[in-house]
This record gives structure tokens, C-alpha cells and sequence, in this order.
């Protein structure tokens, strides 16, 4: 397949100075060319479809004598594929150039079926498992309760020593607080009898 030929403009001669001048300050345009090929996105899809086109063109070669069949056959097969290769173009790429590693719509499918299965597994996952969790939180808090009520700390009593005369107690502290230097104070004897004043006690 041949490209669209190219329109050839004939104008009327221009100036050489206007033309050079108009050159020097106009930007220089890019070979640009625009592209006639098929876009495709899939290299596996067209390949499909020229296993396709194999199909009927055995078909039709059966009409061919049996002795020219098979070189026929695979000279035109071969000139069809390569004329679909070089008018096609995979995702802007050339087909030498474009990699075969494309996904189909079947392989999207399928990738979408595994992916629904996986979300089912897990919601249903998810409404299990939390109530065989709870169930495993309660029994472990109904054990905890009952190894609390069984548990019973000893409580040992406090040996409290009391002083048996509360006077004689209180005599010796105000005597360690008036004449603090005196450390052997509670060594004095004890004087017999009530106290009559504070200087008899001193």
C-alpha cells in the first residue's frame, strides 16, 4: 500500500531579497509527516486477526491447481502479513519496534474474575474471623474472672508495740526536745509519783 502522493503548489517568482529576507526571520519548520498507518493498541490482537485471514485464504486456494497451491499460497500470505505489518501501527510504534506483551480484553477479564474472587474471599474473611476473635476475647476475659475470685491474698496483721505508761512516754520526748544535747536523757530514772511542776520534772 502506497502512501498519498504529494501536492506540488506553483506560485508566481518572487524577489530573491524578499524571499531570503522573509527566510531569515521565519522559524524553520521540522520535517513533519503525517502518519497513514492503522492505529492499533494490541500486537496479539492483530496477529488474531491475520491468523484469521490465513483461514480464508486456504480456503480460497483451494480453487488453486493442487501443484501451484502451496508456493502460492505462501508467497500471498506472506505479502499480505507484511503489507498489514508496515501499515500498522502499535501504540505509535512500528510493528518491529512494538513488544508483544500487551494485555487483551480476555486477559482483562480474566485478571477482573480473579480479582472479584479475591475481594469475596476476603469480605467474607472479614465477617468471620472478627466474631471467632470475640469469641476468643470472651472466654479469655471469663477466665481472667475466674482466676480472680479465686485469688485470695493473705493479709498478715501488723505487730503494733505499744508503750505500757503513755506519762513516761511523753516525758521523754519533752525532754529530748528542751535539752536536745542530752542523749542519754531517758536514762535518768523516772521520778515516782505524779509531777508537781515543770521544774521538779527537770
Amino acid at each position: 500500500m502506497a502512501g498519498a502522493p504529494e501536492a506540488v503548489v506553483v506560485g508566481p517568482p518572487q524577489d530573491e531579497e524578499l524571499v531570503a529576507a522573509t527566510a531569515s526571520h521565519a522559524p524553520v519548520p521540522g520535517p513533519s509527516r503525517e502518519d497513514f498507518r492503522v492505529r492499533c493498541t494490541s500486537k496479539r490482537a492483530v496477529t488474531e486477526v491475520l491468523e484469521l485471514c490465513g483461514s480464508f485464504m486456504q480456503k480460497l486456494g483451494d480453487a488453486l491447481p493442487e501443484e501451484i497451491r502451496e508456493p502460492v499460497l505462501r508467497d500471498v500470505q506472506w505479502t499480505f502479513e507484511s503489507a498489514v505489518q508496515e501499515n500498522v501501527s502499535i501504540n505509535g510504534q512500528a510493528w518491529q519496534e512494538a513488544s508483544d506483551n500487551c494485555f487483551m480484553d480476555s486477559d482483562i477479564k480474566k485478571l477482573e474474575d480473579q480479582f472479584d474472587e479475591i475481594i469475596v474471599d476476603l469480605t467474607t474473611k472479614r465477617k468471620q474471623y472478627p466474631r471467632k476473635i470475640l469469641e476468643c476475647v470472651i472466654k479469655t476475659i471469663k477466665a481472667q474472672h475466674e482466676i480472680l475470685k479465686q485469688y485470695h491474698p493473705v493479709v498478715y496483721p501488723l505487730d503494733l508495740k505499744y508503750d505500757p505508761d503513755p506519762v513516761l512516754a511523753c516525758i521523754n520526748r519533752t525532754r529530748r526536745w528542751i535539752f536536745p544535747s542530752f542523749k542519754d536523757a531517758t536514762c535518768y530514772p523516772a521520778p515516782e509519783g505524779p509531777p508537781r511542776s515543770l521544774f521538779w520534772l527537770l
